[in-house]
């Protein structure tokens, strides 16, 4: 044998493969991008040496071969495949030949429409009623789907008005819209269910059921897309109209289609449908160019297994194989812990990907993906490019797994991980390089330290330039460096530092929510300044203390206790001190009853004798809860000028409702006095 006549055995094979997981197992096992690849292949390797081409080829069929537990149908007019296109230079060649076999010079008028990604299957209409559907198969004989095609609302059982053949064959696409497709794998996944890969899948699954009931329930719908046989009537003389009068006649056709001049006008269109494909409700993998005129369809005629009236403009590949060459780890702003997988450059999705996500070391655990796999790449439009499937088959032995890491790679904090989630973070959040900005910007914050001037883009240049590494190096700014920065001058220099100055007296409980551990919002940062009285106290608490605190359990007490045991956290809260951070101690006396303790508040409307966050601390001294809802475990509701739908909600449910000033005067009961 020789090296042709292997490689064009091994051909044969190999999409022989593709093809029986594609069509008939609804689970194909590489990306269309391999099979377009590989049948181009041996295409280009049959025309060259004609010889080689066997009956069994892959270019001398379509498809393969119907599920044994279906009927066959034979088609009387056989449903052919397509020839592909991939760029505007071999559409123009298309459309070069079309006019040379042709011998003419004028435009051609082209059908164009989206290649929808779905399940081809023929429609039987007998004297205008529905009488048997089947799939495409192998092009010559498919399957017998037609109670499961009766379950599809959008096709008409009757054909509507008069004047249809006798005979009339339609064919058309199945598709599942990306909604339904979603709801329905998002039920499956809550019922412990198998999911599906893709709304493809999805469709070609659900007419292959053997209980119609099944495919009721599937979200499924059909566009029609041209006529097959056709007996006793005669039909428009171009596929225009013939799409027009089928429309008429009851048969769904897809919106997008258009009818254009020339092989420019279609590159347009092309263009047009490739921007908006993420927005439709159905996928798609390209464009569908026909020849308007069925005269001039008639003379171009067929090859083997497809018309040379028809192209195929197929999009960039969303799916691609390449090598995973390493998995790194990467530190978000959060501190979240990221395993990104480093690929062979591959092009997928209109763009050269050599990074996909891997979410989380449950994902990677999960699909078993090592060092050195093959792997199946998604990217379709601006989507981060991720990694959705392994190729076993295909994995080397030397294939090396990877464990999430103990220490984050940029600061060297311990990697934590609370049970019951799926991401692992970097404890070092005021020391860690990677989440710096993020914590300048929340320790800066109106609710924190309340710095007036330092906005996120200057966090942005300062800690861009190095004046700032951590939150304590906010106190030693020197003026001259910070007036020579970008839009800044020696005046905005001195106000910011000495914004930064009057920052310094504060309170406990803004200072442990300016910190930025996980999870201590204001009230919780309230409740351990309340607690406490002092920092030494919440730093030196063990989990067991930090769950007698209102509002803290044990997930929070985790964090808390966390952060304090990294010494890069504590060497900053120093440096914070040293620079001149203070604040008076809280009294504390866990004997006192709150008088407010165990209820639930709401404020709403305008308030004019205090600050909203004023008001909502004084209720958190008292012991309430404040909440921005209101509902039937709501005890009272505050209600300032112009309240609307709270008040209003509130008085249906028979909630008690106060104006601000019965509210102050209820603080003064208490012995708070407000300013006003």
């Amino acid at each position: 044998m020789t090296t042709l006549e292997s490689r064009a055995q091994t051909l044969r094979s190999t999409l022989q493969d593709y093809n029986y997981h594609y069509y008939v197992m609804d689970d194909p096992n590489v990306p269309d991008a391999e099979y377009d690849r590989l049948f181009r292949e041996l295409k280009s390797l049959e025309e060259a040496n004609p010889e080689l081409v066997t009956s069994d080829s892959p270019t001398q069929r379509v498809g393969d071969k119907p599920l044994d537990e279906f009927s066959q149908v034979t088609h009387k007019v056989p449903m052919l495949s397509l020839d592909n296109v991939f760029n505007h230079d071999e559409l123009l060649a298309f459309d070069k030949r079309i006019k040379a076999r042709l011998e003419r010079n004028e435009e051609i008028e082209y059908v164009c429409e989206p290649k929808l990604d779905g399940l081809a299957v023929s429609l039987l209409y007998e004297n205008g009623l529905f009488v048997q559907a089947a799939t495409r198969g192998d092009g010559q004989t498919g399957e017998d789907i037609t109670h499961n095609i009766r379950t599809i609302e959008s096709i008409p059982l009757r054909l509507l008005g008069e004047g249809f053949p006798a005979v009339l064959e339609v064919r058309g696409e199945v598709v599942m819209p990306r909604a339904g497709f979603a709801a329905m794998n998002a039920k499956a996944e809550a019922a412990g269910e198998k999911t599906f890969v893709n709304p493809r899948n999805a469709a070609a699954g659900s007419l292959r059921q053997l209980d119609s009931r099944i495919t009721a329930s599937r979200p499924l719908d059909m566009y029609c897309y041209s006529v097959g046989f056709v007996e006793g009537g005669e039909l428009p003389s171009t596929h225009f109209d013939i799409l027009k009068q089928l429309n008429v006649w009851g048969l769904k056709l897809n919106p997008e289609v258009r009818l254009n001049v020339g092989a420019d006008a279609c590159s347009s269109y092309h263009d047009d449908i490739l921007a908006k494909r993420e927005a439709l409700d159905y996928d798609i993998d390209g464009i569908v160019y026909k020849v308007n005129d069925l005269k001039l369809q008639r003379m171009l005629g067929f090859v083997a297994r497809a018309p040379r009236w028809a192209i195929a403009h197929k999009f960039p590949a969303q799916e691609e194989l390449t090598t995973l060459l390493d998995i790194e780890f990467q530190v978000g702003r959060t501190g979240a812990i990221t395993p990104v997988a480093r690929l062979e450059p591959v092009f997928v999705g209109g763009v050269t990907v050599s990074n996909a996500t891997l979410h989380n070391m449950d994902e990677v655990r999960r699909m078993d993906i090592r060092i050195g796999d093959t792997v199946v790449i998604y990217r379709a439009g601006d989507v981060i490019p991720k990694v959705v499937k392994v190729l076993f088959d295909r994995r080397p032995a030397d294939a090396v797994a990877v464990e999430m890491l103990t220490h984050c790679p940029v600061c060297n904090s311990a990697v934590t991980q609370v049970e019951g989630e799926v991401v692992a973070r970097c404890s070092g959040g005021l020391y860690c390089h990677a989440q710096v900005k993020e914590a300048i910007k929340h320790f800066a914050s109106r609710k924190a330290m309340d710095v007036d001037g330092l906005g996120d883009k200057l966090v942005e240049q300062l800690v861009d330039q190095g004046l700032i590494n951590t939150v304590a190096d906010l106190y030693c700014l020197p003026v001259d460096e910070v007036a020579g920065m970008e839009r800044m001058g020696e005046k905005s220099a001195q106000n910011l530092v000495k914004a930064l100055n009057v920052s310094k007296q504060t309170t406990l409980k803004r200072f442990l929510f300016g910190l930025g551990i996980r999870e201590v919002g204001e009230a919780t940062a309230l409740n351990l300044a309340n607690f406490f009285g002092n920092l030494d106290a919440v730093m030196a608490a063990d989990l067991e203390l930090l769950q007698q605190v209102p509002d803290v359990g044990p997930i929070v007490a985790v964090h808390i206790v966390e952060f304090f045991q990294q010494s890069h956290n504590v060497e900053v809260v120093e440096s914070l001190i040293a620079a001149g951070v203070c604040w008076e101690e809280v009294d504390v006396d866990h004997d006192q009853v709150k008088p407010l303790e165990g209820k639930t508040y709401v404020l709403t409307g305008t308030l004019t004798m205090m600050a909203r966050d004023q008001a909502k601390e004084y209720l958190q001294k008292l012991g309430a809860k404040v909440s921005g809802s209101v509902s039937k475990k709501t005890h009272c509701v505050i209600a300032g000028e112009n309240a609307g739908s709270k008040l209003t909600k509130a008085e249906s449910l028979g909630v008690d409702v106060i104006t601000e000033q019965e509210y102050v005067d209820l603080l003064s009961h208490y012995g708070i006095e407000v300013e006003i």
